[in-house]
């Protein structure tokens, strides 16, 4: 840990300090919605310290309140965390070996491989991956308990602007990469398919039906030039 903290610079620790402290926010208002649904307190924190997920316990639990199977659940919180096989390819080298590695594996989530894939040298990224990493696994179920204890005095925790909070910090981190087109491309076509199927699915299966704007991440093989001969 001490040298993780070494490694950041003041801008890169501030910057996984406001990605943390915006993920225990998002978690007051998960564990809050959580209680407001009708499921035990203990159920968002034990879920949050194992599952460590977001978009998939949101997901779960919306389906599981609409009247949906926990079988079903479970499966589409699966289908949703497979995008965590491309975020560990990205970043293999940050991981580690021994207990390390799957500790680091467990602590895998958006915001530390946002971190990790980010330009600058390998020290920084490793340790920036590990701060975000360590940092999310303790904020977002001490937001989760916050929000689960707050539960029954602030039912709707939409209105106080919790549910935007995290969002916005995502697209903070992601707005670099989207400089370059055919980075921009696909994700415009999956945020298009996101909100247009937003009215019709249940909560987080926008986000899955998102994916489908990898297609147009693939680009076909550039055909080589060839320079002219001189007679």
């Amino acid at each position: 840990m001490r040298s993780i903290w070494r490694t950041l610079d003041k801008g890169t620790a501030a910057a996984v300090a406001a990605a943390c402290c915006a993920v225990g926010l998002f978690g007051v208002s998960y564990g809050a919605s959580t209680i407001a649904a009708g499921f035990p307190v203990w159920m968002p924190i034990v879920m949050a310290v194992t599952v460590l997920a977001g978009g998939s316990e949101l997901l779960f639990f919306g389906i599981v309140a609409a009247g949906g199977s926990p079988l079903a659940a479970v499966v589409a919180g699966l289908l949703l965390n497979a995008r965590h096989l491309p975020y560990g390819l990205s970043a293999p080298e940050v991981f580690g070996s021994g207990w390390r590695r799957a500790l680091g594996i467990h602590v895998l989530n958006d915001e530390s491989v946002a971190f990790a894939t980010a330009p600058g040298d390998q020290d920084r990224k490793r340790a920036a991956y590990w701060a975000c990493g360590i940092g999310v696994a303790l904020c977002w179920p001490l937001g989760a308990a916050l929000g689960a204890g707050l539960g029954s005095l602030v039912p709707d925790t939409s209105a106080l602007g919790l549910d935007a909070v995290f969002p916005v910090i995502l697209l903070a981190l992601i707005l670099p990469a989207l400089r370059d087109r055919a980075t921009l491309r696909p994700v415009l076509v999956g945020a298009a398919l996101a909100v247009v199927v937003a009215p019709f699915v249940p909560a987080g299966l926008p986000v899955l039906i998102a994916l489908g704007g990898l297609v147009f991440a693939l680009r076909p093989p550039q055909p080589t030039r060839t320079e002219p001969v001189a007679a």
